[in-house]
């Protein structure tokens, strides 16, 4: 190499050996420094690349929309305890006052049956205790049990009658909720199959063993999963009422969520193979319906068929913005807002301004419940006006110290964005201070979709998607009939039989 030449032996040269061992020269610094740029950008995309895995494996339930399932995944970062002003000395468990729900001693025209028990045997002298004297009760007890369950079968005769007057002839109907067929399963056991399926997530071939273990019945699995089509047709319209009140509340929450749902293989010019399943609900109704997150899907929710001011309560997803689904008022969920302002603390542990804000929008919301539980119908003004100063001035900290056009860190735009939203909505994110019939996050829909992700982590991808929409026509029914108190299993059991149970309209 030249680079072990001596200066010596570089005076022995001619004038052409050192043009030449100069050009050498250039060209391994020419490639060194290709080399060397080319180290430089992939150390660099390694770098940007740890970063982003790094701010991935921070997320977590307090930071961000993961579900608590996960925050104890491999490698991720548990969320912080919440800070608490001071301890509350409250005792953890049932508190006084609250109501139990241990079983009561029943009356004597409550119970169903009552039994006399005496003792069996003989005494230890011989004498049979049969017919020994009795001296009354001196024990009583109390035992709530239920029947062992069989499957029976029953056959019906339906017979035909000529009428004595005309000679008409008149035929028995079948019993309710019977089919055309000769032999069949009866609307009870249908009823507990769809409501394993759908309330409780069982995989079709184990409901098929539950039925068999719990009844002596043993359906077969086509007939099991026939049941959700059966189930839904008899329930539309209970779901067309469902989603026809919803149009006429005052508030509805929204949210949507990934689903894995059809062929495993993506769609021509899609990256994945899943849908989205969208809810519309309040708390007496449950509406979803299953499509992408297109606006084309946008436009068939409940929110375009809103009365105009109504109020929509959703994450700041853009589509829900659109002057598509109508003239609506926005209430931006507060708990998407106070995840994204835990991340920022997280990013910028030297500014006061996410710590601030988050403060000051958990005291507003804190003002709200209490004033909403002594019956008022907004928050006080004069309490308003000290959260909105403090709100204000730390926004106006936060878009001064996220000024940096350069700060690629992950999470640093997202910051600078929801700081952007509040300056330029801040009416959509406090419009809950004005009528506290308005709820400051969107935590009923959440719930209410939070049962589809414990679905998909049981059965994993429903491949048929038009049993999909079935599948949650009839949850978004029974979780309304939850929601009115309603038993699940009785709708059910009645939608069989031909009787569609329909809820109530909500009272102004």
């Amino acid at each position: 190499m030249w680079l072990d030449l001596a200066v010596s032996d570089l005076e022995s040269l001619s004038r052409e050996e050192l043009i030449a061992l100069a050009r050498r020269q250039d060209a391994q610094i020419t490639l060194l420094a290709t080399r060397l740029a080319d180290v430089s950008e992939r150390l660099e995309q390694a770098l940007k690349r740890l970063a982003e895995l790094e701010y991935l494996l921070s997320r977590n339930s307090g930071n961000s929309s993961v579900p608590p399932s996960k925050d104890d995944g491999l490698g991720r970062t548990p969320p912080c305890k919440e800070r608490r002003a001071k301890p509350s000395g409250r005792a953890k468990g049932k508190q006084p006052g609250a109501p139990g729900t241990a079983l009561r001693w029943r009356e004597e025209d409550e119970l169903d049956d009552r039994q006399d028990r005496y003792p069996e045997g003989a005494c230890g002298c011989g004498a049979d205790l049969g017919a020994a004297a009795d001296l009354g009760v001196v024990d009583r007890y109390q035992q709530h049990e239920i029947p062992l369950v069989s499957v029976s079968v029953v056959q019906y005769d339906q017979h035909a009658v000529a009428c004595g007057g005309c000679g008409r002839v008149h035929t028995a109907a079948r019993p309710e909720g019977a089919g055309a067929g000769r032999v069949e399963y009866g609307p009870n056991l249908r009823a507990y199959a769809v409501y394993l399926l759908v309330v409780h997530f069982v995989p079709v071939r184990r409901v098929v063993d539950i039925l068999t273990s719990l009844t002596g019945a043993r359906p077969s699995v086509g007939f099991v999963h026939s049941l959700l089509r059966r189930a839904a047709r008899a329930l539309q319209a209970c779901d067309f009422a469902i989603r026809t009140l919803i149009t006429l509340a005052f508030t509805v929450c929204a949210d949507e969520t990934p689903l894995k749902v059809g062929p495993a293989t993506p769609a021509e010019g899609k990256k994945e193979a899943k849908g989205y399943l969208h809810v519309a609900c309040t708390e007496l109704y449950t509406h979803f319906l299953l499509g992408d997150r297109s606006m084309k899907t946008f436009r068939q929710t409940i929110l375009q068929d809103l009365e105009p001011g109504a109020i929509a309560v959703h994450d700041r997803y853009q589509a829900y913005d659109s002057t598509q689904l109508g003239d609506l008022n926005h209430q931006l969920c507060l708990a998407h807002v106070l995840r994204d302002l835990t991340s920022a603390a997280q990013l910028y542990p030297d500014e006061h301004w996410p710590v601030q804000l988050a403060d000051e929008l958990r005291e507003l919301i804190h003002r709200a419940s209490q004033a909403r539980t002594r019956g008022e119908t907004s928050l006080p003004q004069r309490i308003k006006s000290i959260a909105v100063r403090g709100l204000r001035a730390a926004i106006r900290i936060g878009l001064a110290a996220t000024a940096h056009l350069d700060d690629a860190r992950p999470g640093a735009r997202k910051s600078r964005l929801l700081l952007e939203a509040f300056h330029q909505r801040e009416d959509d994110f406090l419009r809950f201070t004005t009528d506290l019939r308005i709820p400051p996050t969107s935590n009923q829909a959440e719930r209410d979709l939070r049962p589809s992700k414990i679905q998909e982590n049981i059965s994993g991808r429903l491949t048929h998607p038009g049993r999909a929409k079935d599948r949650y026509l009839i949850h978004g029914v029974l979780s309304t009939a939850v929601k009115h108190t309603v038993n699940p299993l009785t709708v059910l059991r009645d939608a069989f039989t031909g009787t569609t149970w329909l809820p109530p309209a909500a009272r102004a």
